[in-house]
């Protein structure tokens, strides 16, 4: 896939992940804020993390960051607490694993999903890089959507 495709494939995963962030995260006019729109450069420069959203007043309630994993080498474990978490892979091969579940393998072209509330860990499994987009959302179990 080249960069292109890459773009179009980021762009369209946080336009999703926007459309769930719930209205408990109060909407621009309430808050005073508006986000604005913008192209993020992915472009790690061979460091191991780049934050690509911080969250407010960068998004309304979603983060996300390019992170570059040498083989071997883990995220280390975290819970995705009260947030969604999207997982979209650009190069190498690794796993998810979710803490009493599954394993979900990671190579590129995939995307994978981590629901609320799950301890999780990610892991380089391959010889090379494994690099990824993460995206995190407030999670909401909105009927409207």
């Amino acid at each position: 896939m080249n960069r292109t495709s890459w773009a179009g494939l980021i762009v369209l995963a946080l336009a999703c992940v926007a459309s769930l962030i719930p209205s408990a995260c109060g909407s621009p006019e309430e808050s005073g804020a508006r986000p604005s729109a913008r192209v993020i450069v992915l472009d790690s420069g061979g460091e191991e993390y780049q934050p690509v959203l911080g969250g407010p007043p960068e998004s309304l309630g979603m983060r996300s960051g390019l992170v570059t994993l040498a083989p071997d080498s883990s995220i280390g474990q975290h819970n995705t607490e009260a947030y969604e978490e999207l997982i979209i892979v650009f190069e190498g091969q690794g796993e998810l694993r979710l803490t009493g579940a599954e394993i979900l393998p990671l190579e590129p072209g995939v995307a994978a999903y981590c629901p609320p509330n799950t301890q999780h860990d990610v892991v380089n499994t391959g010889s090379e890089t494994l690099q990824y987009l993460y995206v995190v959302a407030p999670a909401s179990n909105r009927g409207d959507a």
